[in-house]
């Protein structure tokens, strides 16, 4: 097997890899989730040295010329493309933590999963106001899909949170920790949720934490997040344009783009440049231009545009959505990661988040090729 092929020539095979997903041999872990909040239908994966989240239960996957082979017990397969080995692979294991339970016997995979290799992640609150209502529900989001399959609970409280970190940083080595919440009715949109759950692993532990919601009501909201002891932020356009946003999620399009760059000024003077940052699903019908740049104006007022190339979930809206190919995301990730290299506002120099993890969009990569 070739396993001297490197990152520095391969950030577009992994581009390819990630757009088209891997068709797998077998699946009988924890390690991929169907269904739920975050990186779902997906399965984390080392190829040439990168761990990325790549999607193994999609559409596209089923259809992927990339077929990977049974694992060996330390997780190493072949991977091979329209039946020609290219390379080793590695699947990510089971973390040791997942095993452990709360202090009122909760599984803790229930609480926090294992993202990438080392990035602990949960949605605090697995419910959002606009969820279970179709005319303003976002028609990618399938938060409520874990509850479904009893893979999650409601709400993650405090004390469990701190938990599942505590045995995360001891039993696995966990780098840094996430926490998303589903929207609630309140108008802080989940900050003091947040701020509850970032003060109670604050006192446990010390990682770098990243906290991600819609922009609240009142920005006083950063600065009590910050001192609480979370590093960075995370506020989520999804799509750029309000043609796709009216379209695809016509509840939080109610939340201004102009609303959400205020947010993100306010953020970035209390975070700092680069650690507030913001989701964007190319493909979901914003053009790379478009996205560029949207992309261009977050980076001049110091935000971080992580772009992912969007994943079809089943049981959603969009579940039979076209997923962008190769092509779409190298148009917008080479002239963004130039951008973002030109503004010293690389993945490398964030604090933490799923811009630093990196593993759900190959963007990274592409800014350490133009680096190297």
């Amino acid at each position: 097997m070739n396993q001297t092929l490197t990152l520095e020539n391969n950030h577009t095979l992994l581009n390819e890899i990630q757009t088209s997903g891997i068709r797998l041999a077998s699946n009988n872990d924890l390690t991929s989730r169907e269904g739920g909040a975050g990186p779902t239908d997906h399965k984390a994966i080392t190829v040439f040295n990168t761990t990325l989240m790549i999607p193994v239960y999609s559409d596209a996957a089923k259809n992927s010329p990339f077929e990977a082979s049974l694992p060996s017990k330390m997780g190493y397969a072949s991977l091979k493309k329209n039946g020609k080995l290219i390379t080793t692979i590695r699947f990510i294991g089971e973390p040791k933590f997942y095993k452990e339970f709360t202090s009122d016997g909760i599984p803790l995979w229930k609480i926090a999963r294992l993202h990438s290799k080392d990035v602990l992640a949960t949605t605090v609150l697995q419910n959002c106001i606009r969820y279970k209502d179709k005319a303003t529900s976002c028609q990618f989001c399938a938060i409520g899909e874990s509850l479904k399959y009893d893979t999650t609970i409601a709400y993650k409280k405090p004390y469990q949170l701190a938990e599942a970190a505590i045995r995360a940083v001891e039993l696995d080595g966990i780098s840094q920790f996430i926490m998303t919440t589903g929207t609630p009715s309140s108008p802080d949109r989940g900050a003091k949720i947040l701020f509850e759950s970032v003060t109670a692993v604050r006192a446990v532990v010390d990682i770098p934490i990243q906290v991600q919601c819609e922009p609240p009501n009142d920005f006083e909201w950063f600065t009590l997040l910050k001192e609480a002891g979370a590093n960075a932020i995370g506020m989520h356009l999804e799509a750029v344009t309000d043609r796709v946003r009216h379209k695809i999620m016509s509840g939080k399009a109610e939340v201004s783009l102009g609303y959400y760059f205020e947010a993100f000024e306010s953020a970035v003077q209390i975070f700092g440049k680069g650690n507030v940052s913001t989701y964007i699903l190319a493909g979901l019908g914003d053009t790379p231009e478009e996205i560029l740049e949207i992309s261009n104006q977050l980076i001049q007022i110091g935000v971080y545009p992580f772009v992912v190339p969007f994943v079809p979930v089943r049981n959603t809206p969009l579940q039979h959505h076209i997923a962008p190919d190769k092509d779409f995301m190298q148009k917008v990730l080479d002239p963004l990661a130039s951008a973002l290299i030109k503004a010293k506002m690389t993945s490398d120099t964030i604090e933490s988040g799923c811009a630093k993890c990196g593993a759900c969009s190959t963007l990274s990569t592409f800014e350490k090729k133009q680096i190297a």
